[in-house]
């Protein structure tokens, strides 16, 4: 039996007077989700996302909902120009960056067998050398101010198998070790980086890049019959960010129901 989505949590001010830059905040997922609970949390925000007009409507709806405008600007993390460029505008439009929120990733379903270099490149790209981009463009800013966060989007999928996944899942395990890494070389500078590993956050959207049958099945999986919301994820995500986690850095934080 599926256990009913708990009530929304309210904001708190953990992130009161930060200013936060999330990438792939378009849409209805995790990264919109992110970007919301942020502003709720009291943070200066930018969104960013390769999809220009959804980003323009994330905007619009951030600002009907949380009564503050985010900003934005768009950003292919595949495109170096692109993430300097996003690194530049967040700089001039927020002062300094406190958190980045990397998000960004591309999926799809193809057996080994059937998987062509481009197939395979492409979700290596986004996911994870994305990440490694976005990471490389602000973490000599937060070095040089002494303190900052980085969260990173990983997937379960970095530690168990699934048919079809291996582009996705190779990714996702690179953003773990990438992760630990990272925040083992921005330690001394005051610098933490953490990730997030969900396991299944639906959204409306979700069918279009995943069968029927296999939503149910994965969400059979889970102790609680269902998927995590995106907002759900988002408050962890929130949380690594905040001072409330200020002696964790180099980990991967499970927000999973899911049992073997």
């Amino acid at each position: 039996m599926s256990k009913a989505i708990p009530p929304y949590v309210e904001g708190h001010d953990l992130l009161l007077g930060k200013t936060v830059l999330v990438t792939a905040a378009a849409g209805t997922g995790i990264g919109f989700a992110v970007a919301k609970r942020c502003l709720e949390e009291g943070a200066t925000v930018m969104l960013s996302d390769v999809h220009e007009r959804r980003l323009g409507e994330s905007v619009e709806m951030l600002e009907r909902e949380c009564g503050t405008r985010p900003a934005s600007h768009p950003c292919n993390v595949a495109v170096e120009d692109d993430v300097r460029g996003l690194a530049r505008a967040a700089l001039s439009e927020l002062g300094h960056i406190d958190v980045l929120m990397n998000n960004a990733g591309l999926g799809g379903t193809t057996a080994i067998v059937d998987m062509t270099d481009e197939q395979w490149y492409a979700v290596i790209d986004v996911t994870l050398t994305g990440t490694f981009r976005m990471t490389r463009a602000v973490l000599p800013h937060m070095m040089e101010r002494g303190s900052g966060v980085i969260v990173n989007n990983a997937s379960v999928l970095g530690w168990r198998a699934q048919a079809g996944q291996a582009h996705y899942a190779a990714a996702k395990a690179g953003v773990m070790a990438f992760t630990r890494c990272a925040a083992v070389e921005a330690a001394e500078s005051g610098v933490r980086v953490n990730a997030v590993s969900p396991s299944l956050a639906t959204h409306k959207y979700l069918t279009k890049v995943m069968s029927r049958e296999l939503l149910d099945e994965l969400t059979a999986r889970e102790a609680f019959g269902r998927g995590a919301a995106p907002w759900e994820v988002a408050n962890v995500m929130v949380f690594l960010a905040s001072d409330y986690s200020s002696y964790m850095t180099g980990e991967v934080v499970s927000v999973s129901s899911q049992h073997p």
